[in-house]
Formats: structure tokens, C-alpha cells, sequence
């Protein structure tokens, strides 16, 4: 048998579902951690995470209306700085 007939095996394929996003959006919500929603189009949602599920997470903002984003129109999402400056 020819050693070029066989597939070459390369680096292994990445996990489709690493569940980082369960945990890290889990953190938040436990903590209470103030974050920055950047949508995109551009607009940032600042406030605290209540909830989320496969589509789309709660936020709750001081002096204004709760929000309900949906996943696929955040750009990114980042904790919000805390403390004086």
C-alpha cells in the first residue's frame, strides 16, 4: 500500500460548543457585574444582565425600560468600569 494513498491527519477540529458563553453570561448574572452592550448598529446598551437563553438576554438598566436583546444583533458585549475615576 502507497503511504500517499492515506488521508494526512491534521491538528484536531475545534469543539463546536465550548459552553464558555453558559458560564461567562452565569458570572454576570451572579455578580451582578454592570456591562456595555454594543449592537451593530452601534448603539450601546449599558445595564445588568437578568437573563438569557439561546436567543437573546434581559438586560435591566437604572432609570430606564428593560431591554430584551436578541444574540444576533449584539457586536459585543464587555463589562462595564466600575469605580471613580
Amino acid at each position: 500500500m502507497d503511504t500517499n494513498d492515506k488521508p494526512k491527519k491534521g491538528k484536531a477540529r475545534a469543539p463546536e460548543q465550548t459552553f464558555e458563553e453558559v458560564k461567562y453570561l452565569r458570572y454576570l448574572i451572579d455578580n451582578h457585574v454592570p456591562v456595555r452592550v454594543r449592537l451593530l448598529d452601534n448603539e450601546e446598551v449599558n445595564g445588568v444582565i437578568e437573563y438569557y437563553d439561546h436567543n437573546f438576554i434581559r438586560v435591566t438598566r437604572d432609570g430606564a425600560p428593560n431591554l430584551f436583546i436578541f444574540k444576533h444583533d449584539i457586536k459585543y458585549l464587555a463589562e462595564a468600569a466600575t469605580g471613580a475615576n
